[in-house]
């Protein structure tokens, strides 16, 4: 991790130095100025990069650079959250942190805790009159939308960092099962609707070689740490499984009325588990699930000697499989809708607002000249214009507009959109610009009608995801994003946190594995979080909710 810190500093050390004709206007007011011999104003951006991107070069940047007169000093990491974080942390500590962070959610946004954290510290620059002087379109947005203005306002009344705006569909129920309908027909099955049919399928995956190679090579049902729904999509036979902030985080909370409970210690949850560690214990889930990489999966999905994987329960298939593959694996994988479980129950995650953390944040090193430009430049993005080009290049390189013919995702809306396939790389922002993208906005993309080849991937899972859309249950749902803590309490809320999701991944994979009984273990493990602080983590968000729905913060 720490090699990788010292690549992205030298290489921003090397881009520092490509800088010319620099002048600071030392201003009594604030930071210091700093503008080109052209009239651009510098601010120096934190942002993560992958290898597909170089933001010197990128034309988006030039767009805005040109348009906005700014002058961008990139210091970058990679999309890898565990070095990302580490850097952005790093440069806080030393006090050599950017005028701008500038991130994404999911690699290494700021949370609640951490923005109220740098708000009282004076760090992050409260930007409430910023946008009211400056930015029309995100003041529209904010006044527009309850949800997002409640995600951006602090206790205090303060908008010191901005999240994201994705209405992402498809993302609003990550608990999906992608399996293998070939094999279903192969052998003659239907798709499983209840938790017992499903291990029959398994059973039937793993014995009656679906993929005739004649080897008993094939794996029933698999997934990765990073993108797994594993745990919550079969959970939702027998409990409501939380999905909490940071695109897919889980969260510990739900709603029993008014009152903040947890769902980790229900009779339900236990009868989840026993479920799922009886598949682990037929062989039903492979091993490698619980412990193996993305890369890992993908290897798996794309191995070239063999369609081997009979079900993922990830958010989309392209996790596992390549896209438009040679021998057209990638059209095998269709959802299975949320399963029913012995005693009726048919439940599904719901993830709303799907893009969440805090992504823009100004801070106090950031002249009063870089702070209007860069939330004039931000503001752009806020209109439909700003995020076709942000998120995917200039017109006609990008994108273009809708010809005679053309559909929108949802075909009662009229196309304002189409996405070049296959575009150049290294021509737009892409996920570091998503900041209005309204359901409005995604619906009228044009996607092609075939939902099996990468043009039409965007209408495949549109189609799946309604089959999970009314199993989400709103009324348990704890609106996380919305519900700010004490701030005084905040450091203590996000250690609590912290050590309960240790707590309780490590036991449930204890149970599921066999390592722990979860008959004879269940009464310690449920002690064992009371000592692990449970009782004061839904104490403190017992009080945050109260206040939340008095409406007050």
């Amino acid at each position: 991790m720490r090699s990788s810190v010292s690549k992205v500093a030298a290489l921003v050390a090397a881009g520092a130095l490509a800088l010319v004709a620099c002048s600071s206007d030392k201003s009594a007011k604030g930071a210091a100025n700093e503008t080109t011999a052209d009239g651009k104003v510098v601010i120096d951006t934190f942002t993560p990069s992958d290898q597909t991107m170089n933001l010197d070069t990128n034309q988006v940047t030039k767009i805005m650079s040109d348009k906005f007169k700014i002058q961008f000093r990139w210091q970058t990491t990679t999309f890898d959250a565990g070095p990302a974080k580490e850097k952005r942390q790093i440069a806080l500590a030393s006090n050599d942190y950017p005028d701008l962070f500038f991130l994404i959610p999911w690699v290494d946004a700021f949370t609640q805790a951490e923005v109220l954290k740098l708000g009282q510290q004076g760090v992050a620059v409260p930007l409430e009159q910023l946008i009211k002087d400056n930015a029309p379109n995100i003041q529209k947005a904010l006044d527009s939308n309850k949800t997002y203005k409640e995600m951006s306002t602090a206790p205090d009344g303060h908008i010191y960092a901005l999240p994201q705006w994705a209405d992402c569909y498809h993302c609003n129920y990550s608990d999906k099962l992608w399996m293998n309908s070939t094999w279903l027909k192969k052998l003659g099955l239907q798709v499983p609707k209840t938790t017992e049919d499903l291990r029959k399928v398994l059973e039937a995956f793993k014995t009656k070689d679906p993929n005739g190679n004649g080897k008993a090579d094939e794996i029933p049902m698999t997934s990765d740490v990073q993108d797994s729904a594993l745990i919550p999509y079969l959970m939702g036979a027998f409990a409501y499984d939380p999905v909490g902030a940071n695109n897919g985080v889980r969260s510990l909370l739900t709603l029993n009325g008014d009152k903040v409970v947890t769902p980790v210690t229900s009779p339900e949850w236990k009868e989840g588990l026993k479920y799922i560690a009886s598949l682990y214990k037929e062989g039903l889930i492979d091993q490698a699930a619980f412990t193996q990489n993305a890369q890992a999966l993908q290897a798996q999905g794309n191995n070239p000697k063999a369609i081997t994987l009979g079900s993922v329960p990830v958010l989309h298939p392209y996790i596992f499989v390549q896209a438009d593959s040679k021998d057209g694996r990638d059209k095998q994988y269709d959802v299975v809708p949320p399963l029913t479980g012995p005693g009726g129950k048919s439940f599904t995650g719901w993830n709303y607002p799907t893009s969440t953390g805090y992504t823009f944040m100004l801070t106090n090193k950031a002249s009063k000249e870089a702070q209007v430009a860069a939330i004039k430049m931000l503001d752009y993005i806020y209109t439909d214009e700003g995020q076709m080009i942000t998120n995917m290049g200039p017109e006609g390189v990008g994108w273009n507009k809708p010809g005679p013919g053309d559909i929108a995702l949802d075909d009662k809306t009229k196309p304002l959109y189409k996405p070049v396939q296959n575009a150049p790389k290294n021509i737009s922002w892409g996920a570091l610009g998503q900041y209005n993208n309204t359901l409005a906005y995604r619906n009228a993309q044009v996607v092609p009608a075939d939902i099996y080849t990468g043009a039409g991937y965007e209408r495949r899972l549109f189609q799946a995801t309604k089959l999970y859309d009314g199993h989400q249950d709103k009324a348990q749902y704890f609106p996380q994003t919305s519900v700010w803590p004490d701030p005084s309490l905040s450091g203590e809320l996000a250690t609590l946190q912290t050590n309960l999701n240790t707590y309780v991944n490590q036991n449930q994979l204890a149970f599921i594995t066999g390592s722990k009984n979860i008959d004879t273990d269940w009464d310690a493990y449920v002690k064992g979080l009371d000592s692990t602080g449970m009782p004061r983590y839904l104490e403190i968000n017992q009080q945050a909710y109260d206040k939340y729905k008095s409406g007050s913060k």
